[in-house]
């Protein structure tokens, strides 16, 4: 048996799981606990400030006793998985859960700087990989897979002593798998060198700047290096793999910014009305933008009044036309059967 996934035509959102989860926490727990665990998870994810949601909410979501809920919880907080924040220390039902980063869990508790013991003095040394530790490191799928992105990155295999040096930086850096394959994609891509030495020290500036995940990368890359940004905002905004953008995608982007000098609202527009058609290609795309510029377009409220305006005429001629058409009064309607013939009579 086989497991094959279908690539949709568009995002309609995802929620990311981490396979230690489903590898190992899973199977320890009732259904009804993974349910809990993983609604909560994405509620956690979910990017809409305005929305409010409480165990109940979790509750009457599942059709399951609130009773559940509250067992589900106290079960993944005994596993480790989860910490809950009390909202008030005398109402021991009332609280904030929060989903603790499983990689960066696994990481803590199987690596330990070498030579170093809890009561050593030189106890807040770097942690440093050893053979060992990169051993165990490849039977982890997530490493495996941040190890096989960079390869394709990287265009060749990491030496050993090279992936010794990245499972150093995310121990010591406290940062997701995915980021380190950001780091590589963006100095090979963005910054033109392969030089581990620059990669770490790209990783190092971020953990300076507080960012230790991919939203507060993207964020942080909004500020600074905006166009690697544009590509990821856009791709992703079609649903296309943002890991490794093509050349050929950077350069039809760049012609939409630099040279038609479109925003990234309008550009974001086109893409929703390929959505819509599901058309969901580049050339598609282009099309829909070379028509605006043609226009002069400007702005996404032109782009709506044009849509307006357009709607309004075809609706004015359908009806003129209607009008036009059942309102027309014959020149034979004026006559009786027999004038008619009168008429054919006389002409001949």
């Amino acid at each position: 048996m086989h497991f094959i996934k279908q690539t949709a035509d568009f995002d309609l959102g995802d929620t990311p799981i981490e396979n230690i989860f489903i590898n190992d926490f899973m199977p320890m727990a009732n259904g009804t606990y993974v349910k809990v665990y993983l609604l909560g998870y994405k509620y956690a994810n979910d990017k809409d400030i305005s929305l409010s949601v409480s165990n109940q909410t979790i509750a009457k979501h599942l059709n399951i006793p609130l009773s559940d809920v509250l067992d589900a919880w106290d079960f993944w907080e005994q596993k480790g998985i989860i910490k809950k924040h009390f909202l008030s220390e005398d109402d021991k039902f009332q609280y904030t859960v929060e989903f603790l980063n499983l990689k960066q869990l696994y990481i803590n508790n199987n690596f330990k700087p070498v030579n170093v013991s809890e009561n050593d003095e030189n106890s807040s040394k770097p942690y440093y990989c050893s053979p060992s530790d990169l051993v165990e490191a490849n039977k982890v799928p997530e490493f495996k897979e941040m190890f096989y992105h960079i390869d394709q990155i990287y265009k060749r295999p990491l030496h050993p002593n090279e992936k010794k040096k990245v499972l150093d930086w995310v121990y010591n850096y406290n940062i997701d798998t995915d980021l380190v394959v950001r780091a590589f994609m963006y100095c090979i891509e963005q910054r033109n060198t392969k030089n581990l030495k620059y990669i770490g020290a790209v990783i190092r500036s971020w953990y300076d700047n507080g960012i230790t995940d991919m939203d507060k990368l993207d964020a942080y890359l909004e500020k600074t290096d905006i166009r690697y940004a544009q590509y990821r905002k856009i791709c992703r905004f079609l649903g296309m793999n943002t890991n490794e953008i093509p050349e050929p995608t950077k350069k039809i982007i760049d012609k939409w910014i630099d040279e038609w000098k479109f925003s990234i609202d309008i550009i974001l527009k086109a893409c929703e009305y390929s959505i819509k058609k599901n058309k969901i290609d580049l050339d598609y795309i282009n099309g829909i933008l070379t028509n605006w510029k043609k226009n002069n377009i400007q702005s996404v409220q032109e782009i709506e009044n044009t849509k307006n305006n357009k709607t309004t005429i075809i609706n004015k001629q359908t009806k003129r036309t209607f009008n036009k058409f059942h309102n027309f009064e014959q020149r034979t309607s004026r006559y009786s059967k027999d004038e008619l013939e009168k008429l054919l009579k006389k002409n001949k």
